[in-house]
């Protein structure tokens, strides 16, 4: 091979990873929508065969009404803790975000601190 035909099979095989990147990247994104579409769906599909348990009448997983008591407030009036924070922690422990900066985002890599400094507060 002459040095020139060396050069331009390099630069040949330079544009192809960089195509290769390109598509890997978007197949990564798209990954990424399918599985924050599976985990909405997951909870979603939880959430009616709760709600289906009890119109059915069954005992076990109940969802509290609104005049029922919800976890974190107690009868004697102790720390009451509202059910919008309720509602993010288990946002946060069924794997999304909720934090300002990535909120509604599935969390992919662990613990994020901007969420754990929020539920701390």
């Amino acid at each position: 091979m002459e040095k020139r035909d060396i050069f331009t099979h390099l630069h040949e095989l330079e544009l192809q990873m960089g195509t290769a990147q390109e598509e890997l990247s978007v197949l990564k994104l798209e990954v990424k929508k399918l599985l924050e579409e599976n985990q909405r769906l997951s909870l979603e599909n939880e959430q009616l065969r709760k709600i289906l348990k009890r119109e059915a009448g069954e005992p076990g997983d109940v969802i509290p009404t609104e005049g029922e008591a919800v976890s974190g407030e107690t009868e004697e009036g102790e720390d009451i803790v509202g059910e919008g924070y309720d509602n993010l922690a288990r946002l946060y422990h069924e794997g999304f975000h909720i934090c300002n900066v990535y909120y509604g985002h599935l969390r992919t890599e662990g613990d994020c601190l901007f969420c754990l400094s929020f539920l701390n507060k």
